[in-house]
């Protein structure tokens, strides 16, 4: 039988303590993970490579980059969508009639056309102000062939044209397959969750966005 006398049993329960709490801490910690990841299921680093664009006013930038430190909704068209995409849009625009002008100052509304030799800069712009677009929130981008490719493979985006044929003037016309999708991208650059962008639930998003604007 093993005797402990009273300091060593004050430092035998002191030890037990300390295990205790240097337990109770990882749980606790674990849990906040726990609790990130289940509200966010995405954590894709998008910024690491930068790809340039000219935005509705032709003025070059670069994506991801012009969004840094903003929280961003992001979405993939093309103006000649007859459904799809301007429900998309419109959903988006919803999305910010639903957060504060103090919320706004910290949010991006980013949308970038798959279908750039048709969807210049000015095309774009007409397709936006027709909505009514604050474009000191929003920004429309066209970019080349290789600039537009890589980020659709970075956002994991399909775009197939079909049922092309032929206008009055011989102009090529065509409808676009696609997906449909809005992504959130938070303030560090990293992709956090995507909606279904014609069918999104807006307040989904917006309360998406508000966790990250915490």
């Amino acid at each position: 039988m093993i005797k402990l006398n009273f300091t060593s049993e004050i430092i035998l329960l002191h030890n037990m303590k300390t295990k205790i709490y240097s337990l109770s801490a990882v749980i606790f910690f674990l849990i906040i993970l726990s609790g990130c990841y289940e509200h966010f299921p995405l954590k894709q680093d998008i910024s690491r490579t930068q790809n340039n664009f000219l935005n509705q006013d032709s003025v070059e930038v670069k994506f991801p980059e012009m969004t840094k430190g903003k929280v961003t909704l992001m979405a993939m068209v093309y103006t000649h969508c007859p459904d799809i995409c301007p429900m998309t849009t419109h959903n988006m625009q919803l999305v910010e009639s639903k957060l504060s002008k103090g919320e706004l100052d910290k949010v991006r509304f980013v949308v970038i056309s798959f279908d750039p030799n048709r969807d210049t800069p000015s095309v774009l712009k007409k397709f936006a102000e027709i909505r009514d677009i604050d474009f000191n929130r929003w920004s429309f981008l066209s970019g080349d062939d290789q600039n537009t490719k890589e980020v659709m493979l970075k956002f994991d985006i399909k775009a197939v044209p079909a049922d092309s044929s032929y206008d009055a003037e011989g102009n090529l016309s065509y409808y676009i397959i696609h997906t449909d999708r809005i992504s959130l991208i938070d303030q560090n650059g990293l992709l956090r969750r995507n909606y279904v962008g014609s069918t999104a639930d807006i307040n989904e998003i917006v309360n998406d966005i508000k966790y990250l604007l915490e």
